[in-house]
């Protein structure tokens, strides 16, 4: 097996990204002789290695962005940009007919090829490959096959809603099939559900290092199923559909926690620096880089403290941090709770918080807040100075854990707790203790030991915190759930398909989530005094104490003092629900129209 299997390209299938006059725009497939290829499992593995780096990311390779952490994954509640916040989508656009994803909605664009893969795939294991494998092995890499189409499926509806589902594969004069109107979503993931379920109960336990296996498989069911589960409870109030999926999500997390296998057993830092995750108790799977197989990516390098950072983290993100009493910060019982300068929110919140930011402002972040959490301890040492290879440019190595056990057992938990609003159980202290208490139960390496930080109280059912932030229409215990959520994952994959699914969309509305647009506090005299120069007159401004907004002047450099305000930052244009789910392109359209045949386009888009 090659050392970085997550790298491996098929030899089979060549990814092409233009498009045709097929509605199934798709990988090109060289030519088989069917009879003598898929005769043995190596060469069916070599086929589904094709999967590996269009779902299993990590952080992309060379420059790439597409769903890698920090650099991609940044539209959100969480981020600031300088001038106006990255609008929404607000038109349909010509065309949406690619392999790429949408930053907007934390997803891929209008492509089957995948969809067409998987169908072929499922079609020669069952009608060419059986004969020459055994019910075990055929079982298995028929799991595999449907796990990925599912998983597709999970993705493409969270972008567009309803949307073409095409069960098997068919000839390409089908045009009645090729060019079928939109499937209602409902069914589409009830679909998603069996081929999730065949996966759980068939791939293999262990089919060796970096591979899906069983477990890898239920942690991605927790993740899509909570997904979808919530978004049937709060976008359609279909009970039967959220308690059948948060059911799913509950019994596959369990999968994975009841096999012992997985722990919260390192620093969270060491999660996203390390040079090899292979012994990492945390790591489901993960991608591994090796330069000396040309295999590297760039994100590290933005975190270093040398590039620049926009979007970068908001007041909005700072002030969702727990102390480390459990308790929110205005009514902490922590010494200095309601300072927000760095120096005491480093020793007064959760651990995540200084194991995620600079301990000082950085001109190089919009918002003044550095994010360093995708990055060794080590590499934030070069600031100024000539950087390693392995922090600098696109030759970035450190791993990254692409599925790990802290999300199960939020995802879990959080499954829980729905399903207690739909009927069901309600969550105990031992199901806090198991999830979100193993996880703020973390270690702590010796920088943030040195620097005061200690971990947070474990939370307490019968004593949950007083948020007077809390929307009133979430129960306290999910409200902490999704804080937790946030404070784990920030720069992720969650923020934005979290606050789709809760039907929160309103928190990107930077009027009346006025913290969305101010960055970090900032004392400019003793920390940032290059700020306080001629060019930044009239421009640099902070909001005081008091809810005031100081401009420098030129004459008044000690009241600049406060949370700093980005240059020029203004709300970003109005949108409403519609942003919901992504419309399809007006080429998609007539290319159907062309063929005599209809397609829908996304609600609220036509």
């Amino acid at each position: 097996m090659k050392k970085n299997i997550l790298t491996l390209l098929s030899a089979v299938i060549l990814i092409i990204t233009g498009c045709n006059d097929n509605v199934l725009d798709r990988p090109q497939l060289n030519k088989l002789d069917d009879a003598n290829y898929w005769v043995n499992e190596n060469n069916l593995r070599l086929f589904a290695n094709g999967y590996y780096t269009n779902f299993l990311v990590g952080y992309n390779s060379g420059w790439g962005t597409d769903y890698a952490p920090l650099r991609g994954y940044n539209f959100s509640d969480d981020f600031v940009t300088s001038n106006v916040q990255p609008n929404f989508e607000s038109s349909i656009p010509d065309s949406r007919s690619s392999s790429t994803w949408m930053s907007e909605y934390n997803g891929p664009s209008w492509y089957f090829g995948w969809v067409r893969k998987s169908n072929l795939f499922i079609n020669r294991i069952e009608n060419v490959a059986k004969p020459n494998l055994t019910k075990e092995a055929f079982s298995h890499w028929l799991g595999i096959a449907k796990f990925f189409k599912a998983l597709d499926y999970s993705m493409l509806v969270a972008s567009f809603g309803d949307v073409p589902y095409y069960p098997k594969s068919f000839n390409e004069t089908d045009y009645a099939e090729m060019y079928k109107e939109r499937t209602p979503r409902g069914e589409v993931m009830d679909s998603v559900y069996a081929n999730f379920k065949y996966a759980l109960d068939n791939v293999r336990a262990n089919d060796g290092s970096q591979y899906v296996n069983k477990y890898v498989v239920a942690g991605f069911i927790a993740r899509w199923m909570l997904f979808e589960g919530t978004w049937q409870k709060y976008h359609k109030n279909d009970q039967a559909r959220a308690k059948k999926y948060l059911e799913f999500a509950r019994d596959a997390a369990e999968i994975v926690i009841n096999s012992n296998k997985y722990a919260i057993a390192s620093d969270f830092r060491s999660l996203f620096g390390s040079e090899d995750l292979s012994a990492n108790k945390e790591c489901l799977i993960y991608r591994q880089y090796d330069a000396s197989q040309s295999v590297t990516h760039h994100v590290a390098s933005y975190s270093n403290g040398n590039e620049a950072q926009s979007p970068a983290p908001n007041l909005s993100l700072v002030k969702a941090f727990i102390c480390n009493d459990g308790k929110v910060w205005q009514n902490s019982s922590v010494a200095n709770a309601d300072s927000f300068n760095l120096a005491n929110l480093i020793k007064t919140r959760d651990p995540r918080f200084e194991a995620t930011f600079w301990n000082i402002p950085k001109v190089e972040s919009v918002s003044l807040l550095y994010a360093c959490k995708f990055i060794d301890r080590e590499g934030t040492n070069y600031v100024g100075k000539t950087v390693p290879a392995k922090y600098g440019s696109n030759t970035n190595t450190n791993d990254y854990p692409i599925l790990r056990y802290s999300e199960v057992l939020l995802n879990w938990i959080e499954a829980k707790a729905e399903l207690a609003t739909l009927g069901g159980s309600a969550v105990t202290q031992a199901d806090i203790d198991k999830s979100i208490n193993q996880i703020r139960n973390r270690p702590l390496d010796a920088v943030a030991i040195s620097r005061g930080v200690t971990k947070t109280a474990p939370m307490q059912l019968a004593s949950l915190p007083n948020d007077p932030d809390r929307d009133s229409d979430v129960p306290a215990l999910i409200w902490e759930i999704r804080r937790e959520r946030r404070m784990e994952f920030v720069f992720e994959h969650s923020r934005l398909l979290d606050i789709k699914r809760w039907k929160k969309i309103n928190y990107m509305n930077c009027t009346t989530h006025p913290d969305n647009l101010a960055g970090v506090w900032v004392n400019f005299p003793k920390e940032v005094p290059a700020y306080l120069e001629k060019a930044k007159i009239g421009i640099l401004k902070v909001k005081n104490a008091a809810g005031n907004i100081i401009t420098y002047d030129g004459t008044n450099a000690s009241q600049m003092v406060g949370f700093y305000i980005p240059e020029g930052a203004k709300d970003r244009n109005a949108f409403d629900d519609r942003v919901y789910l992504s419309p399809i392109g007006k080429t998609q359209i007539d290319l159907y129209s062309a063929k005599g045949y209809t397609i829908s386009q996304t609600p609220l888009w036509q």
